[in-house]
């Protein structure tokens, strides 16, 4: 490892060099160290405590150097557009104090394509007369496809598919390439973590270093930042009095943030542990998935097939709910890529909400999700109301839905993230509260996890995840999303509706004078609109 020279960085940091033999301080030293004879690092660190800034001049010392000497591109990925910035902005520094010839930072445009199509993403790069690069990326697995070098994956634990990006990364070893993951924490059931646990374990031969704020300090952070404070004429606090101001200012957090101590369930918005203590075996999934070419065939033979499904599955279901309990029931739409959840809840004299079913749905024409949603919702016993899916093509079943059995017992909810933030919490507590029972099923554990605080916000992320039970499909949190809105249902004022023997729904008396002809209106819990706005789902 080439050593930084004191006297070749700004003033404050040349003040270092009559009392530390390098610039940077031993666990930075370690990090470069280990890297330089490792394929494969993971760090897991206290926040801030310039380990990015260490990552910098590896950076450098790997791009500047010729080929021969094992020189190759660095690839740095963080998660969002400030972070590139900021590495790249470190790299050209180092590359003027080790006086590498590299050239001014260079903003430019690559193609990004998804199933959107083509997008221009913003990136930053400084080109070396070796005739490597620093490349600050996005993060996307793809974003790494044909380029070869050493990744950098910063905060990775916060990346939106951090096992994509470890696979595409992973990728590049084949041909020499290194791979650096650093991050501090994000609950314990965070993919960064399990990689650690992975390593710590010996499943994963990588090397492992660790960080925390206290070992930081003992290395000598706080005497290198009170350098720099004093440089810029600021009143520094003694180390016992900052120590504390730092650890005080992070609170509950401090154990995650500074100490390398993963939180209990706070890298998903429900632990495991919790989904699981609220699961019965008394609910089934019942899942039905056509192939491509069954909507291509004709109406009555598709109809057809979806009432015997309904028949052979639903109807012994159904027969078995309480008639003397209310029944509400929450839906999330799909019709290609992603599922449709039909989840219903019956309403104990207990204030329970136990889920007697659900039904997954996957490649099935609208016609049919229609006649399966019908089938369900005219044999609910005391079925008093359901929310649903209204966005994009969702708003077509939605309404049909609100027509056939009242727009005051059919909320159609166009996602956002007021309706998120005022919604989510209350699913949270009914199940730490006790008062909701779930199917108990792998699918449905995996996607009521895949909910994340994004920006203070619990949502299901953009990020699909496996099927458990079919490698080659995927999942959007979708049962999560039709268990929210049960939920959301289960909170409405209720009034239920009667059937006919001819098919027709009657309101109960005086429920529309209640509600209004314009549509829902709601009660005292505070919801708010449900209408208008934006679709936020997965943003």
């Amino acid at each position: 490892m080439m050593p930084a020279r004191a006297q070749e960085f700004p003033e404050a940091l040349r003040q270092v060099g009559s009392h530390l033999p390098d610039v940077l301080l031993p666990y930075q030293q370690k990090l470069l160290a280990t890297t330089a004879t490792n394929q494969v690092t993971v760090y897991e660190k206290s926040r801030r405590i310039g380990v990015t800034w260490a990552v910098g001049a590896d950076a450098v010392l790997s791009s500047a150097a010729a080929a021969i000497a094992g020189g190759m591109d660095a690839l740095y990925i963080g998660y969002n557009l400030d972070m590139a910035r900021e590495f790249i902005d470190v790299c050209a520094m180092w590359a003027k104090a080790f006086d590498m010839g590299g050239s001014d930072v260079e903003e430019f445009i690559f193609k990004d394509r998804d199933r959107q199509g083509d997008r221009d993403i913003q990136a930053f790069r400084i080109n070396f007369a070796s005739g490597f690069e620093i490349v600050a990326l996005t993060s996307k697995p793809r974003s790494l496809r044909g380029r070869q070098g050493y990744v950098i994956l910063d905060e990775a634990a916060f990346h939106d598919d951090l096992a994509g990006m470890l696979k595409a990364a992973m990728a590049l070893l084949m041909w020499g390439g290194k791979v650096l993951i650093i991050s501090t924490h994000d609950g314990d059931g965070n993919a960064f973590n399990q990689l650690v646990n992975d390593v710590r374990a010996g499943r994963k031969p990588y090397a492992l270093l660790r960080t925390t704020f206290d070992e930081a300090l003992e290395d000598g952070l706080y005497e290198r930042i009170r350098l720099i404070l004093e440089a810029k004429g600021a009143p520094v606090k003694n180390k016992e009095q900052w120590r504390a101001g730092i650890v005080g200012f992070y609170g509950e957090d401090a154990d995650e943030e500074l100490f390398c101590v993963p939180a209990q369930g706070s890298g998903a918005f429900l632990s495991g542990a919790l989904i699981e203590s609220r699961m019965t075996p008394d609910a089934p999934v019942l899942r039905w998935e056509m192939p491509d070419d069954f909507v291509m065939q004709p109406a009555h033979i598709r109809s057809a097939d979806a009432l015997a499904w309904c028949e052979e599955n639903l109807r012994p279901v159904l027969a078995a709910l309480n008639p003397a309990e209310r029944s509400v029931l929450g839906q999330d739409f799909a019709r290609v890529a992603d599922l449709t959840v039909l989840w219903p809840l019956q309403i104990g004299l207990d204030l329970v909400r136990r889920t007697p079913f659900v039904v997954e749905m996957r490649n099935i024409p609208f016609d049919q999700q229609e006649q399966v949603l019908f089938y369900i919702l005219d044999r609910l016993p005391r079925f008093s109301g359901a929310a649903m899916d209204a966005g994009g093509n969702g708003a077509t079943l939605a309404e049909r839905a609100a027509q056939r059995y009242g727009f005051g017992r059919i909320q159609q909810v166009m996602f956002s993230v007021d309706w998120y933030r005022q919604n989510m919490p209350k699913l949270k507590a009914a199940f730490e509260d006790a008062t909701l029972l779930i199917a108990r099923d792998d699918n449905v554990l995996g996607d009521l996890r895949s909910i994340k605080k994004i920006d203070g916000v619990a949502r299901v992320p953009k990020l699909r995840r496996q099927d458990a039970g079919n490698k080659n499909k995927k999942r959007h949190g979708d049962a999560a999303i039709a268990l929210v809105l049960a939920w959301f249902a289960s909170l409405m004022e209720p009034v239920e509706i009667e059937h006919l023997t001819t098919g027709e729904t009657r309101v109960s008396a005086g429920a529309f004078d209640e509600i209004g002809a314009q549509g829902p209106s709601f009660n005292d819990a505070g919801f708010g609109s449900v209408r208008g706005g934006p679709d936020f789902r997965g943003y």
